[in-house]
């Protein structure tokens, strides 16, 4: 959070509150070095507004040159880091989700190295990080396993591009859509009814995920479908072919297949599949216009679909049930 402030107030577009903050800058350290800045410097220096604890003293003037100090390292951090991010986005041979990641990590190296060098310069004790340091390393083991976990899986899934912008993505949960945004914590897919889910990167890499748009955009159909037993199943499995391969997304490679998969209780089972180009679009509607042709075409054909019946005899007033 606060570093998305810092980078706000320093940002490239607020052109007027940097030239008022360099205007500023540059007449304090020029009336510093003239000198004419001496006896106000002494005045907030003077013993009695200084704040002691053990080691530490803290006083007026030092809030003051500290302030001065870190607010010109994070501007200059500020325009070093912007323009890092605009070449990095010009590396047009890395994917998108790749730019992203390397401009994140060299805007936060960059960062972090102007701030230490600062904080050096206003003449904090960096050894006294290391208790924090410690402190945050506790803190990430006991309360912030999740986050840090999803951080770090957010890196591998950048790194190993498994999962990237406009792929379509089933998890084992049951959340199926299309990937419209990758952060450090979690991933944001929207599913086919509009809503947005944020799934934790973590469970991309601990979970079976399936990535329909990995390697190509290619999705196959499946089509169960039964007839009577005394339809000419030669002239079937014609039928079904045929009318997968006349709609305009069957793909003609790999060409479409029927099968004869068992012999029901009240029909011959046949399974027919086919594959559309990109299945980002969609399966239903080439699977729902392909069984209407089906039902038309059987129609006209004379194959009758058959449905359970039951036939009941009576014989001597007994009833006797026949499947």
């Amino acid at each position: 959070m606060a570093f998305s402030i810092f980078k706000s107030l320093f940002a490239r577009q607020a052109l007027f509150a940097k030239g008022l903050l360099i205007v500023i800058l540059v007449g304090a350290i020029t009336a510093s070095y003239f000198g004419y800045l001496t006896p106000i410097e002494k005045a907030l220096d003077d013993e009695r507004l200084t704040f002691r604890f053990l080691e530490f003293s803290i006083s007026p003037y030092k809030i003051l040159k500290g302030m001065a100090i870190l607010a010109t390292f994070l501007w200059i951090g500020s325009t070093v880091a912007t323009s890092a991010e605009k070449r990095i986005n010009t590396l047009q041979h890395l994917r998108a989700s790749n730019r992203e990641l390397l401009s994140k990590a060299v805007t936060l190296l960059i960062y972090f190295v102007f701030i230490v060098v600062a904080l050096d310069m206003i003449g904090v004790d960096l050894t006294a990080f290391t208790v924090v340091g410690g402190a945050i390393g506790i803190g990430i083991g006991f309360g912030l396993q999740k986050i840090a976990s999803n951080f770090i899986s957010g890196i591998i899934l950048l790194a190993e591009k498994s999962i990237e912008l406009d792929d379509l993505v089933e998890l084992s949960g049951g959340v199926q859509g299309v990937v419209k945004h990758t952060a450090a914590r979690y991933t944001l897919i929207e599913t086919f009814d509009g809503k947005e889910v944020m799934v934790p990167n973590e469970d991309f890499v601990t979970q079976q995920v399936i990535n329909w748009t990995l390697t190509n955009n290619k999705g196959r159909v499946e089509i169960l479908i039964g007839v009577s037993y005394g339809a000419d199943l030669d002239l079937v499995r014609t039928v079904l072919l045929e009318t997968a391969k006349e709609h305009p997304r069957c793909c003609a490679t790999p060409e479409p297949q029927c099968y004869l998969e068992n012999f029901g209780d009240s029909s011959i089972n046949f399974s027919l599949f086919f594959w559309v180009e990109d299945v980002t679009v969609g399966r239903k509607e080439p699977k729902s216009d392909v069984q209407f042709s089906i039902w038309r075409k059987f129609a006209a054909q004379g194959i009758e679909i058959p449905f359970p019946q039951r036939d009941i005899h009576i014989k001597s007033g007994a009833i006797e049930h026949d499947t």
